[in-house]
Parts: structure tokens; C-alpha cells; sequence
């Protein structure tokens, strides 16, 4: 199974994606930890990522579509969060289902505020909503049109969540 987490920055998708790749018993890929791990092993593409990375940017679509590809192309089975970020980037990837976190955005603005990250300055947290709701959210409506978008209200609990994704998938 192919499983995609979309939500905003902040939204739980990768707390989300880890427990449910443990259920389904598949992996957890995260582009941004992808992302991190080349900025720490310095890499050519870490190095390339790391100066948007330092000025609280979002990499470009071809560095995040370097370092995803590859992966993907080596799994059939996964849970993914992260990728694809646009419209464009979803061109040629597929999934079973698009796991959609609603949540509201002074939850995910308090959250990202108090897991204390150097770049979630309140800023760039704006600046990564603004950016979310152009390039991200348009996927919403494309998977559901697709046919594969579950909805899931992520303002609860991790726990409740957890179990209304394992009852629903």
C-alpha cells in the first residue's frame, strides 16, 4: 500500500505517518528528514538544500524531487509525508490512499511555536502557511477528485487520531 500524509506545516503528518506505516507494517518515508539527513552528511544536495533550510525556505521542487524519487522507485509498499508539496510534483506518483490531516491554523501556528526548531520563528511559520495554502492545499482537491483522499480531523488527541486512521484504512 501507498500512503501519502498531506497536512500543514506543523499538522502531525509525520507523527501520523510513523504510526501508521508501524500498523501497515511499511515504511515511514519523510522528504524532509531525507532532506536533513543530506544537510548533516554533506552532501552536494545537502549543501544545495541547506541555504533555503537556513533562510527558513522550503527546498525547490528539483532538489525535494532528487532526493524523493530514488526512494520511492526502490518501494513498493510505504507511508509518505512531505511529497509531493505541488501540483507538479504529483505528476507520475500514485497512491492507494492521501490521508488528509485537517487542522485549523492556530493549532498547527501554537504547535510549530512550541516544538522550539531554530527556523519556527513566527515568520517564517507565516510564511510556510501562506506557502502551504498555495502550493499544498490545491492537492486536496485533486486526490479527492482521484477518488483516494480520506479526511481525518487532526485537531484531537494523537491517539484518537491514530485509531481513526487504523479503523479507517
Amino acid at each position: 500500500m501507498r500512503v501519502l500524509m498531506l497536512a500543514p506545516p506543523g499538522g502531525g503528518k509525520g507523527t501520523q505517518g510513523v504510526r501508521l506505516a508501524e500498523h501497515l507494517g511499511c515504511e515511514h518515508i519523510s522528504s524532509g528528514d531525507l532532506l536533513r539527513a543530506a544537510v548533516a552528511g554533506d552532501t552536494p544536495l545537502g549543501r544545495e538544500v541547506d541555504g533555503y533550510l537556513r533562510a527558513g525556505k522550503l527546498a525547490p521542487d528539483a532538489l525535494v524531487t532528487e532526493a524523493i524519487r530514488p526512494i520511492l522507485a526502490t518501494h513498493e509498499h510505504y507511508v509518505l509525508d512531505g511529497f509531493p508539496r505541488r501540483l507538479a510534483q504529483a505528476e507520475g506518483v500514485d497512491f492507494d490512499v492521501v490521508v488528509f490531516l485537517d487542522v485549523p491554523f492556530d493549532v498547527v501556528k501554537r504547535r510549530l511555536l512550541d516544538r522550539g526548531r531554530e527556523d519556527d520563528t513566527p515568520e517564517v511559520i507565516e510564511q510556510r502557511l501562506h506557502e502551504y495554502t498555495e502550493d499544498t492545499l490545491p492537492l486536496v482537491d485533486h486526490y479527492r477528485d482521484a477518488g483516494v483522499l480520506v479526511r481525518i480531523d487532526g485537531d484531537r488527541p494523537m491517539d484518537e487520531i491514530a485509531a481513526d486512521l487504523r479503523e479507517r484504512l
